[in-house]
């Protein structure tokens, strides 16, 4: 397993993948998986680009790395996060819109409720 891995290098990348798929989103799982309880996984979003509403994957925060995003659907409202803001995942139906070519590190810790 990689101990260190170059976010920015990652970011980079994923945004140029974004631009080049017409969903103008791509990702990565940075760390964690099936095996582990944490999950870490950076998105890209280009500008306008949507993640649909979903299910909450249960404790859950969202980094945001590069760009501006708002976090739709949450209880207290949608939410803005700028780079360098972290934001907590709502525990109900939500979405991710980017406002400009955005990146996010997306971190889940698994559950008992959530593990599957």
């Amino acid at each position: 397993m990689e101990t260190s891995r170059s976010l920015t290098a990652i970011s980079a990348q994923l945004l140029d993948k974004a631009r080049s798929v017409s969903a103008g989103r791509s990702s990565d799982t940075v760390f964690g998986g099936a095996e582990h309880a944490l999950r870490q996984t950076m998105i890209a979003l280009t500008a306008g680009s949507k993640l649909a509403d979903h299910e909450s994957p249960g404790d859950a925060t969202l980094h945001i790395l590069i760009g501006r995003v708002v976090l739709t659907g949450g209880p207290a409202g949608d939410l803005i996060g700028n780079a360098g803001d972290l934001l907590v995942i709502p525990n109900s139906r939500h979405g991710l819109a980017a406002e400009s070519d955005s990146v996010v590190l997306l971190t889940v810790a698994k559950t008992p409720h959530s593990a599957k």
